[in-house]
């Protein structure tokens, strides 16, 4: 379970790194891109932040992640400036595609399908035993 520090730090992190990552789609003038954070969780010792994004087009996804992680290092200088007075230091940030949404869109084809084992009991027994 997170303490209040890593909430606070990790809330702080994530506010910052969406103003960077935006900035730098709007900077470079690339359209019809979405880049968001939607996690950050911060280890016990302060040392590491993982960083969840969403990518939208998904299919680009890859690239966008290959691209953020090329250079972790100028973005954790550029959110050091931005929380200098906040945070003595800052964590190595850890990126990795947040794909709760692919997750929960399968989810709603499963159950739009007539294979939706909600209205087709006998579809649990098969899935069971299998």
């Amino acid at each position: 379970m997170e303490t209040n520090r890593q909430k606070k730090i990790g809330g702080v992190i994530q506010k910052d790194l969406v103003d960077i990552l935006q900035g730098e789609v709007r900077k470079n003038g690339v359209a019809n891109l979405v880049i968001s954070v939607s996690k950050v969780t911060v280890t016990t010792d302060l040392s590491v932040a993982t960083v969840h994004l969403s990518v939208f087009p998904q299919d680009k996804a890859n690239e966008i992640l290959e691209a953020v992680k090329s250079n972790a290092k100028n973005i954790k200088h550029d959110l050091s400036q931005r929380v200098r007075l906040q945070l003595r230091k800052v964590p190595n940030l850890v990126f990795f595609i947040d794909d709760s949404l692919d997750y929960i869109e399968k989810i709603d084809n499963a159950l739009a399908n007539r294979d939706n084992p909600i209205e087709n009991r006998d579809l649990l027994d098969k899935r069971r035993f299998q």
